[in-house]
């Protein structure tokens, strides 16, 4: 790991982007870097030090992906997209983590990320009723890491230790991320277990454009195709990345913890998005997306739908989250 970790200064100086208002009241302000990028090098919506290095922790993951396809790994669309993912914990998702391994002769057993109870509310609930403790496969990672051991197994790589960032996939990862996204600035652990490398927020935004604009045969392409093609299993029933992918057509969108987001676009377009507090609750990052989409001259019923989100008083709309200051 590296010795010493970035400053603070784009946190400290990204600007208020988003009100949260009350009875005509702002109620709270969250600051936020935000950037858009274009094919040709352009930045179309900038605001912030969106040069500086943040980590993507989730949104990380189709890069992950894209990684592992390139070192051969070769699954269906819709496990493929699991791999990319931060499920909720729903059947699908872990039968199909379950279904991942089996193709290589392993079993749940092999995952070494963090157990957890599953993400989604109703499936949390299900899980306490249960009885159930903590698993691997509930994990929201537990695809990410069903993919690593598939691309360790058709590589004859060790699997004991397969987080190890000196592990030829660990490797592989980073040097694809480097080639992809941009210069890693910082390496930690994420909170699956795996590396997790710190890049510049604009690259984040440009390789989730090359990602969504890339030609189906190419690894990038399949990355990109397995997302849209099974948008639920990124995420889940009520996910507002599974909702995003749903309402903009081409779309490739992750969201990450500590309130990351990225998308990609089919005309080559990208954004990311970094708010400055990691607040738990998805709604600064979720309008910051909608509405970046919006200013970038996307359209849909969905997508309005998503950028309008109210504030609620005894059960009724007396505010809303409002995305301040968003212009080229």
């Amino acid at each position: 790991m590296t010795a010493q970790a970035p400053d603070t200064t784009s946190l400290d100086e990204a600007p208020v982007l988003v009100h949260v208002t009350r009875g005509g009241f702002i109620e709270s302000a969250q600051r936020a870097t935000l950037v858009a990028t274009d094919p040709a090098g352009g930045t179309p919506l900038r605001h912030g030090r969106v040069d500086d290095p943040v980590l993507p922790r989730s949104s990380l993951k189709p890069i992950q992906a894209l990684a592992m396809v390139r070192a051969g790994l070769d699954l269906p669309p819709h496990l493929l997209a699991l791999v990319c993912a931060s499920h909720s914990g729903q059947d699908v998702h872990r039968e199909g983590v379950a279904e991942a391994l089996a193709s290589v002769g392993l079993d749940l057993s092999a995952l070494q990320n963090t157990p957890a109870l599953p993400l989604g509310e109703l499936e949390h609930a299900r899980w306490l009723v249960a009885g159930r403790a903590s698993e691997s496969v509930a994990q929201d990672c537990s695809g990410k890491h069903a993919g690593m051991l598939i691309t360790c197994t058709v590589n004859d790589w060790p699997i004991e230790n397969y987080l190890d960032p000196q592990h030829p996939l660990q490797q592989a990862i980073r040097d694809t991320t480097a080639q992809v996204v941009g210069p890693v600035a910082h390496t930690t652990v994420d909170g699956c277990g795996a590396p997790l490398f710190a890049v510049p927020l604009r690259g984040l935004a440009a390789a989730f454009g090359v990602l969504a604009a890339a030609d189906e045969d190419t690894a990038e392409g399949r990355v990109a195709t397995a997302m849209r093609t099974a948008p639920h299993m990124v995420g889940g029933t009520g996910r507002d990345v599974t909702a995003f992918m749903e309402a903009v057509p081409g779309l490739v969108a992750k969201d990450g913890a500590e309130s990351v987001y990225a998308a990609g676009l089919a005309d080559g377009r990208g954004v990311a998005i970094k708010v400055a507090d990691g607040s738990s609750q998805p709604r600064a990052r979720r309008g910051l997306l909608a509405h970046s989409l919006l200013a970038l001259d996307l359209d849909s019923e969905g997508l309005r739908a998503l950028a309008d989100q109210p504030v609620l008083g005894h059960g009724r709309r007396v505010g809303s989250v409002e995305v301040v200051g968003l212009t080229s």
